[in-house]
């Protein structure tokens, strides 16, 4: 992970950087290829974040009627594969592309942020009306391993079909995420 004061953040109106990717389930994911479809990238923090799993829940619930619509999702976690497949929720995440980047070498070149204030913050504030809002819904909560890191902080993108960055958004704290009426504007609009 590149240190903060060299990150780069993305704007709208910009070519999102291209990828070709093996999923965790073994799938190459070319975002090249997804040119002529509309695609949010999302990026979260570890395969027990109790904030992130939240979201890819609520997002899993709306992507067959979000796909109907011509919007295509990346998930991107900084887990190990083997821990995201370990995980009965995460091996479900399919047919959605789950990329494993341990090494956060794509959250660098999307300028996802490392926070430890906002991560703080977040934890002060929300962390345990997040974990039972997980708990109740069944989705994992556990401590980080490996690299996995307590600073990191999510973002998403929508892009569009040209592969032109839309809509960014840097999350101000753990439970902060683009609006699901943004998510809806872009694919309808």
């Amino acid at each position: 992970m590149i240190r903060q004061e060299e990150r780069i953040t993305l704007d709208i109106n910009v070519p999102a950087p291209t990828f070709k990717l093996m999923d965790v389930f073994d799938r190459e994911v070319d975002l090249r290829s997804y040119k002529g479809k509309k695609v949010l990238i999302a990026f979260f923090r570890h395969a027990g974040c109790p904030f992130c799993n939240t979201r890819v829940h609520n997002l899993q619930k709306s992507h067959l009627e979000l796909k109907s619509k011509g919007l295509e999702m990346i998930f991107f976690f900084e887990s190990k594969k083997e821990l995201l497949l370990s995980s009965h929720f995460h091996s479900e995440i399919s047919p959605i592309p789950l990329i494993s980047d341990p090494d956060k070498t794509w959250y660098d070149a999307y300028g996802v942020e490392s926070s430890g204030i906002k991560s703080a913050k977040s934890h002060l504030t929300t962390f345990f009306q997040t974990v039972f809002e997980a708990k109740k819904k069944q989705l994992p909560v556990h401590w980080m391993v490996g690299k996995e890191s307590i600073k990191t902080i999510p973002a998403e993108f929508l892009i569009n079909e040209r592969g032109i960055i839309s809509k960014v958004h840097y999350a101000k704290g753990l439970r902060d995420r683009m609006s699901m009426d943004a998510i809806w504007d872009f694919v309808n609009a």
